[in-house]
């Protein structure tokens, strides 16, 4: 660490900082005893990961891992490397990782890296490296998403993130300010948070079990910029908050949470859908996404910032024009009501309903755990490199659900549940 990370730890409040970590073994991972712990995270966040490690010790872990990235090397290679580089990607990594996972090593990931780092660099060469970097990935990334393991993903407020978030504070206030956002999000920020986490897992599970008892067909989304009806995919099951993972251990995958998803049908979408937060993507922000479906594939896509990278995304394979999840959060949710931008698909898109583009996840089906992806796919699951939320909800959002007669039941109005 820097002198200056050094000198923005010592505002980041210890004990909140330190419940952060314990929330994240206990509630994110249920890490379990004799489990091995793979952990990524930016330097900036050296003061989170020693907490993790401590509380997953605490916890009986086997070994805990980290793999640390670096701003300043990454930027390395975009003002330095050779051009042949960005289209190279750590293969032998990921093989790893995903053997790794094989064996039931849990994986969490730590955010807050500054959401626009690559904003300045080569859009031509950022869109080759995240191919290489997702085609590489994909023996690990069919783990996550195939939810075979327990795995979580929190934040840390790294200084050129808070800076973003922040821009009119200078640097100290910016990472106070966001370390506070961050906790209250996560609901650290409270006497007892793993009693907080059950409570609200309630409410979540008491939305889930709602949709799944009505088994609509489909999803209609109508508000400024959009009107776009989302068919879901056959033997769809809504999720949200705790989830089982299939090697058994029940976990909570982000920490916040808000949202209720379901997957999809990549076959049955039609209309068209305006975002209403930015995305902010592998370093590139992209602002008022606006594209159109034609039976289920994007057939037209334009952004105001950001047009040459989103395209690009949509052309890394066939599966990135289709939707792999549609997910529903209230416009009253907290991280929404704080009104912060966050420039972070972590927190906004728990502020907002968002759909992802890519690969879905099979846990979102009847008996996920048991179908292979042939019978995934014949259910409309769509596969992909990537996935990637972005938001298309706001208080101006009414959604209804769509039985398989045609009948219209209220879900959302004027972006809440109804």
């Amino acid at each position: 660490m820097t002198l200056a990370a050094d000198a923005n730890a010592s505002l980041i409040d210890p004990a909140k900082l330190d419940r952060l970590g314990e929330v994240a073994v206990r509630v994110g991972l249920n890490l379990q005893p004799g489990q091995d712990l793979l952990m990524t995270a930016p330097t900036a966040a050296l003061p989170l990961v020693r907490s993790i490690a401590k509380h997953a010790y605490k916890a009986g872990a086997g070994l805990v891992t980290p793999l640390l990235s670096d701003e300043e090397v990454t930027l390395a290679r975009y003002r330095n490397a050779p051009d042949a580089s960005f289209d190279r990607a750590a293969g032998w990594l990921y093989e790893g990782m995903a053997k790794a996972f094989s064996a039931n090593t849990a994986r969490l990931a730590i955010v807050g890296d500054n959401p626009l780092l690559l904003a300045g660099e080569d859009p031509q060469k950022v869109a080759r490296a995240n191919k290489a970097n997702s085609t590489a990935y994909q023996p690990a990334l069919e783990k996550i998403v195939g939810f075979d393991i327990n795995w979580n993903i929190v934040a840390f407020p790294g200084a050129a993130w808070a800076k973003q978030v922040f821009s009119s504070d200078d640097e100290s206030t910016a990472v106070k300010k966001l370390a506070d956002a961050i906790f209250a999000a996560s609901r650290v920020d409270v006497a007892d948070p793993i009693a907080a986490w059950a409570e609200h897992n309630k409410t979540l599970r008491q939305r889930t079990d709602w949709l799944n008892g009505e088994r609509f067909s489909a999803l209609h989304f109508k508000g400024p910029g959009t009107d776009l009806t989302i068919g879901l995919a056959d033997g769809h099951e809504w999720q949200g908050g705790a989830s089982t993972a299939k090697n058994g251990v029940v976990c909570n995958a982000n920490i916040p949470t808000e949202e209720v998803f379901t997957t999809p049908h990549a076959l049955r979408v039609d209309g068209h859908v305006k975002s209403t937060k930015p995305l902010s993507y592998q370093g590139t922000l992209i602002d008022e996404i606006a594209v159109r479906f034609e039976a289920g594939r994007i057939v037209e896509a334009k952004a105001s910032r950001g047009e040459e990278v989103l395209n690009k995304v949509l052309d890394t394979d066939e599966g990135a024009r289709r939707l792999g999840e549609v997910a529903l959060v209230p416009h009253s949710s907290p991280i929404s009501k704080s009104g912060i931008l966050f420039f972070n698909t972590l927190f906004d898109e728990n502020a907002s309903c968002h759909i992802a583009l890519g690969q879905c996840y099979s846990k979102c089906f009847v008996n996920g755990d048991k179908l292979t992806p042939e019978q995934i796919a014949a259910q409309g699951g769509n596969k992909s490199l990537i996935h990637i939320d972005w938001m298309i909800g706001s208080g101006q959002i009414d959604i209804d659900g769509i039985r398989a007669d045609g009948s219209r039941v209220p879900v959302f109005r004027q972006g809440e549940w109804a």
